[in-house]
């Protein structure tokens, strides 16, 4: 069974930067696709990045601001977020899945994010 572990969250003032970690346990994941996913108070989980063997993704609303990078032999997965503002604010999750299928198998529990103007 995969098990996903989120780290690095914290309170930041705009502009600020943090850099967030998954760290997987269980299986090696270097050919899943790995992703980073948001919940704000309040609002649907939505779509932060994601990462596969060869390519990146990014929501508009990030792009240019977050970096989404992988370390296979650590198995981790990384979203450094720079020029943080406060409609960022919310717990993030990583999340991972096979390339053959549409739907995350495996989630983390969570880091917060909280970002104060």
């Amino acid at each position: 069974q995969v098990q996903l572990a989120e780290s690095g969250g914290g309170m930041v003032q705009s502009g600020g930067s943090l850099r967030l970690s998954c760290a997987a346990s269980g299986r090696t994941l270097s050919s899943y696709v790995l992703g980073w996913f948001r919940r704000a108070p309040g609002k649907e989980r939505e779509f932060v990045a994601t990462i596969t063997v060869s390519s990146t993704h990014y929501a508009d609303s990030v792009k240019g601001r977050f970096t989404i990078s992988r370390d296979n032999a650590k198995n981790t997965v990384y979203l450094q977020m720079n020029s943080l503002k406060p409609e960022d604010t919310a717990v993030y999750y990583c999340g991972a899945r096979r390339s053959t299928e549409a739907k995350y198998q495996y989630w983390g529990q969570g880091t917060q994010v909280t970002v104060s103007s």
